[in-house]
């Protein structure tokens, strides 16, 4: 087990360095120029400032002494300075995190509990009319992208019904549900689907068949053997849902106006401020690869034919 924690965190170092490497290679390549967000057009026309400004922020420098510079600040927990506050890019994203993490936590339970019970009920009652409607309705969720979810939503419980005020405050418990219900509606669907699919799937396995025909309680069965071998790629989907939520969810937050790191994300990209849309990304990639070490984890938990070494 030590040798395998080992191994995954060197992986994960690498992997996080290389997604930024790949994103200042991006950013490198990319019309425009940061240093007009910074100074502002009249003071971009001025070359002294423009030469001042790069200067300071290490513009002036080639890509990979730049990146360098950043490992190497990152190493010591410095994200770097923000092009427009003149702030700690950590200290700007702290908060914000933690008003994502309230999101994605509302989203992801709303995944667990509607789209576990939703699929395990449509398997247990297969070729029904719940399960028709089951396939039917998430089929057709699946297909509707996240803005459009969003913005009717939005349109029905703030503007029509008015239960809900249009702009997201992130201090009121109440209004995290709408986004975090925009989120989260999709990957329902999905879990759902994929719960029906596995559950169907163990139920026909001989383990389960010979367990019935000795006579274990149904319910046993289906708890101990069928619900817990069902789980395990319900719970690998839910690890990479659940990182990518907390990383930020750009378009949900962007439409109810959610102060987290997606909507940072969407604000620094228009202001070319490349310090937050890197330490975003740095703090994405971040928390994925240590969800997929913790999913990885559980996987022993729940399988004890699951080996980590």
């Amino acid at each position: 087990m030590g040798r395998y924690l080992l191994r995954r965190i060197g992986e994960m170092v690498v992997v996080v360095l290389g997604a930024t490497l790949i994103l200042f290679a991006c950013l490198f390549i990319l019309p425009g120029d940061p240093v007009g967000s910074i100074a502002g057009s009249d003071r971009a026309r001025d070359p002294a400032v423009v030469k001042q400004l790069r200067e300071r922020y290490g513009l002036d420098k080639p890509l990979i002494v730049q990146y360098g510079t950043y490992v190497g600040r990152l190493a010591q927990g410095d994200m770097g300075e923000d092009f427009t506050q003149r702030r700690q890019v950590s200290e700007i994203l702290g908060p914000k995190l933690v008003n994502t993490a309230k999101l994605a936590l509302v989203a992801i339970i709303f995944d667990v509990v509607i789209g576990a019970a939703v699929g395990t009920l449509a398997a247990l009652k297969r070729y029904s009319l719940w399960d028709t409607v089951v396939t039917m309705f998430t089929t057709i969720v699946v297909g509707f992208p996240t803005f459009v979810i969003g913005m009717l939503l939005l349109n029905l419980f703030a503007v029509q019904l008015k239960w809900v005020p249009v702009i997201g405050d992130p201090g009121d418990p109440l209004q995290v549900i709408l986004p975090a219900v925009t989120l989260a509606i999709i990957d329902a669907a999905l879990v759902a689907r994929l719960m029906r699919g596995t559950m169907l799937e163990v139920l026909r396995a001989d383990y389960v068949k010979t367990a019935i025909a000795k006579g274990v309680p149904r319910r046993q069965v289906l708890l101990k053997h069928v619900m817990r071998n069902s789980v395990i790629p319900v719970v690998t989907y839910i690890g990479i849902s659940f990182g990518g939520l907390l990383g930020g969810a750009l378009i949900t937050e962007s439409i109810f106006n959610w102060d987290g790191v997606g909507l940072a994300m969407a604000t620094a990209i228009q202001q070319q401020n490349n310090p937050v849309i890197i330490g975003v990304a740095t703090w994405g990639v971040g928390i994925f690869v240590v969800l997929n070490l913790l999913v990885d984890l559980m996987y022993a938990m729940l399988d004890p034919r699951i080996r980590l070494s």
